[in-house]
């Protein structure tokens, strides 16, 4: 038998054991039979013995077929407007990727500023911040825009995996990927799970967070880390070229090669500015986000910047709406059939005592942390997240502060291992960094996020009148 086949009968086993196991009281039975499922599915995102499209299918089949949810039930999942609000954004991606966009901000970015290695690293930053609103994939911001220019850099300074790294390639690998897992925790679009988070905080508290609160949220505290990422960085693994005069050469060479910005980047860069400001101001307008970023994804098909050839090869985005819509029916389902509520209950009674600001406090730490034993920031979310929220508010915490001290750590959790999150493998991979020192600055860089996500962002949301 394969490993691959392992896994999978490890998935089901796990699923029926579950399913067999005496029902705790207080739970309907149609309640613990749907976690069975949720749980098995969860491993499955884990394990990947199949694709996790592939598993979500597979799951929202079972939930119907077994009777625990109504087929309409199962499959309501993938008619949710943020999903699709996801769905748009990996389009806008596209856009970037296709027409050039992306690598023209980041190179007009670095001849502006890239004459040493810690402006580079602040040049890749800050080409990073401009355009993970309108990604959705951290892997592919990463692994589409900045990874090919930040390997194209340090190979033209000649620095190399293994003796050479640590002349400027090992700094530029570590701050770029450090900085992207803080961007993707900064707006609900900069990341899938943002959205997947936002989707089932709804359903635990009733309380729904617009685009433009996240980002107002969230700005503050993440212009702070992204300020001090670079610098951090810079200080722990510090590069042996400290002056890059040639890297504005470098990026002039490219942008001349690149030519005058074309139609379609004019088309996809005026959209984006659009779709932003509308966001922005969406709670005057009373325009819904999703509606909007498919608006704009319209714009890019008419003005021919993207075609629908690329819309429907857009694998990321169909299989995102597949498994996140599976998620958030079996995530509809546990809340309607009261198992969210039970599982609150019984972990508030072990935080009895406590005030609500120290269970919370213990709550951030373990959702924080436990993502050591996670390689996607999706099927953490999806484990974790709902019912957190759900303790945090029954212990008394205010909704909102509940919600968004546990949903900004999302992209947060990436910065940990080397197998964290998608574009980790991808930055590990280049051979520039070893998995102590990964781990080690990835261990600092979190305490350093969080603890400025949470006390100043908190006192930010304060001020904002958020809780």
């Amino acid at each position: 038998m394969t490993k691959k086949m392992q896994q999978l009968l490890l998935v089901f086993v796990v699923g029926a054991v579950i399913w067999f196991l005496p029902i705790p009281d207080g739970v309907k039975p149609e309640a613990w039979h749907l976690f069975a499922i949720f749980v098995a599915t969860i491993i499955g995102f884990i394990l990947h013995p199949l694709p996790i499209g592939a598993i979500a299918i597979i799951a929202a089949a079972l939930s119907g077929f077994l009777k625990v949810l109504k087929p309409a039930e199962a499959l309501k999942g993938y008619g949710d407007a943020t999903i699709w609000l996801i769905v748009s954004a990996y389009l806008f991606a596209l856009g970037f990727v296709k027409t050039g966009l992306g690598k023209r901000i980041a190179y007009n970015i670095m001849a502006a500023i890239g004459d040493s290695s810690l402006k580079l690293g602040y040049a890749m930053a800050l080409s990073d911040l401009v355009v993970s609103p309108a990604t959705p994939s951290n892997t592919a911001r990463a692994g589409g825009i900045l990874f090919p220019i930040v390997k194209s850099l340090a190979v033209a300074f000649k620095s190399e995996p293994g003796d050479t790294a640590r002349k400027i390639g090992s700094y530029l690998m570590s701050s770029s990927f450090q900085v992207n897992c803080i961007t993707s925790s900064m707006f609900i679009t900069a990341v899938a799970p943002n959205a997947l988070a936002v989707s089932l905080a709804a359903k635990a508290t009733g309380m729904e967070i617009s685009w433009a609160q996240w980002a107002m949220a969230c700005i503050v505290p993440g212009l702070i880390c992204v300020a001090l990422a670079p610098l951090i960085v810079y200080t722990l693994y510090p590069p042996e070229i400290k002056h890059t005069p040639e890297a504005k050469e470098i990026a002039n060479n490219e942008l001349k090669a690149m030519g005058k910005m074309s139609k379609a980047e004019k088309i996809v860069l005026f959209v984006f500015l659009l779709s932003l400001a509308l966001w922005a101001t969406a709670s005057f307008t009373k325009l819904n986000a999703t509606m909007i970023a498919m608006v704009g994804v319209g714009i890019m098909l008419v003005g021919g910047a993207i075609e629908w050839d690329d819309v429907i090869s857009q694998k990321g985005a169909w299989d995102t709406l597949i498994w996140m819509g599976t998620l958030m029916a079996l995530a509809s389902g546990l809340n309607k059939l009261g198992l969210i509520k039970w599982f609150a209950n019984l972990v508030a009674g072990y935080l009895t005592g406590y005030s609500w600001v120290m269970a919370l406090g213990i709550l951030i730490v373990v959702y924080m942390w436990s993502h050591y034993a996670f390689a996607s920031l999706s099927a953490h979310v999806a484990a974790m997240f709902q019912a957190f929220v759900a303790v945090a508010v029954g212990a008394g915490a205010p909704p909102f502060l509940a919600i968004m001290s546990l949903a900004c750590l999302t992209g947060l959790q990436g910065s940990l291992t080397h197998y964290a999150t998608g574009p980790a493998p991808i930055y590990f991979g280049a051979g520039y960094v070893s998995q102590n020192d990964w781990w080690k600055i990835g261990f600092i860089m979190s305490v350093i996020n969080v603890a400025i996500f949470i006390f100043i962002g908190g006192m930010w949301w304060k001020v904002l009148g958020y809780w």
